[in-house]
């Protein structure tokens, strides 16, 4: 397929999913499935059209006067693809599978460059406009940067598993990728996204993923797991486990030493664990599924509990960006709740002196800081480490993340590079 035609089927995507209510990924599998002449190349190049509408929905469809799908690939196309309007329509009266010619008014659109000084600061920013408030908030006088950073292709990042491999050898496993150390995280390693249809590198293909010597995990879920502090010959609860990304990221941060209970309430969530402790060498990682009594003999026993707690997933726009405009007041109250209600349960399962990490992936202080404030207030014999004191010690001369308070830290693709993560490590006296 050319471009017209690529243009076209991101049109068919973005208007099926407003018709059907479908999340991207499915609209876009179903594209496929419907058009199977389309090869890998066109399915990627469709899905990056679509992805980069979706990032920067507020400001294309604010160029363009209106927000429907033509409006908004054609905006894509031209500011972010950097394609020539009048090319493109040449382009379009050659390819039977393209849309319809350009018309002369959405030209000018196209074209106009003085748009953006004249837009709201939430169309600026590409975000909501009801998380205005708490984004200005949360980053001040930064709040529109850094949502423009949250309207930016995301990289490839993985994490090199020490158990079993080095990040020299996974550089060397994914050499014909070009992989660079991540700029933080030690361990880590990342592939460039790439600009208008270019293709994401599939290293789980590679007999080193198979293997086990690397995962693919962002580079702010790596760093807010070193942040959590796990020590070799500790007894530490993944309360919230999911998949089992931090909890391999811990195992190897312990050197497969002590232990590590990894619980989720969603028994589906944590399947896909096993295979992944199985392929990634890791021996100190007890599953405990959701069952009745399943977390009664930890009580008061804990060196450390990881709460990797259920949240909006505002930090990972960049990723998930159709779940930017789908998010609403009383989707973000019901995490709230769920937010404390793991935390309470949390705090039951440490010992004297341990600790418990609290970590999101939201930008939004409601989440974050405000959580952590009233988990306080509500447990006077928890106190905040300083994790800025703690990120010099373990990330020496990396750029330093953001923190209202001198005690939490606040990762961005605007300040760190990485996804948006919250982490926050409080003590029991």
């Amino acid at each position: 397929m050319r471009l017209p035609g690529r243009i076209a089927a991101a049109i068919e995507v973005l208007a099926d999913m407003e018709l059907r209510k479908r999340p991207v990924s499915e609209a876009l599998k179903g594209w496929a499935l419907d058009h199977r002449f389309a090869g890998a190349g066109d399915r990627a190049a469709i899905g990056n059209l679509v992805y980069d509408a979706l990032r920067k929905r507020t400001s294309h469809a604010w160029r363009m006067g209106e927000d429907s799908p033509r409006a908004l690939v054609l905006s894509v196309a031209v500011n972010d693809w950097n394609q020539d309007v009048k090319s493109l329509n040449q382009d379009f009266n050659t390819d039977r599978f393209a849309p319809e010619p350009i018309s002369e008014a959405e030209a000018a659109r196209l074209s106009t460059d003085s748009f953006f000084a004249e837009a709201p600061a939430h169309i600026q920013a590409d975000v909501p406009e009801w998380l205005s408030p708490s984004l200005e908030r949360n980053f001040g006088a930064d709040w529109i940067r850094e949502g423009q950073g949250m309207a930016t292709r995301p990289p490839l990042d993985m994490r090199a598993n020490t158990l079993k491999s080095s990040r020299t050898r996974v550089v060397k496993s994914l050499s014909r990728f070009s992989p660079e150390p991540c700029a933080i995280a030690p361990d880590g390693l990342r592939i460039a996204s790439g600009t208008a249809d270019a293709r994401t590198a599939n290293v789980q293909a590679d007999e080193g993923y198979q293997k086990g010597w690397f995962e693919i995990q962002d580079e702010g879920s790596q760093v807010v797991s070193l942040l959590a502090g796990a020590k070799s010959g500790e007894q530490v609860l993944d309360l919230c486990a999911g998949a089992g990304g931090k909890s391999l990221a811990l195992a190897a941060a312990m050197g497969n030493s002590g232990q590590i209970f990894a619980y989720d309430t969603e028994r589906p969530r944590l399947a896909p664990i096993h295979e992944r402790l199985k392929r990634n060498g890791v021996r100190n990682v007890q599953v405990r599924n959701p069952d009745p009594g399943a977390l009664d003999d930890l009580g008061g026993r804990m060196n450390r509990v990881i709460v990797d707690a259920p949240c909006t997933g505002t930090g990972t726009w960049r990723r998930r960006p159709d779940t930017k405009w789908k998010l609403t007041p009383a989707q973000l109250h019901a995490r709230l709740a769920d937010q404390i209600a793991v935390l309470d349960q949390a705090a039951g399962f440490l010992k004297s002196g341990g600790e418990l990490v609290y970590v999101t992936c939201s930008i939004l202080p409601e989440e974050n800081d405000d959580q952590v404030d009233a988990f306080l207030d509500r447990h006077k014999d928890f106190s905040l480490v300083s994790l800025p004191e703690v990120w010099t010690e373990i990330f020496p001369g990396a750029p330093m993340p953001l923190s209202r308070n001198g005690k939490t830290v606040t990762l961005t693709p605007a300040s760190t590079g990485t996804d948006g993560f919250f982490c926050a490590r409080m003590r029991k006296a």
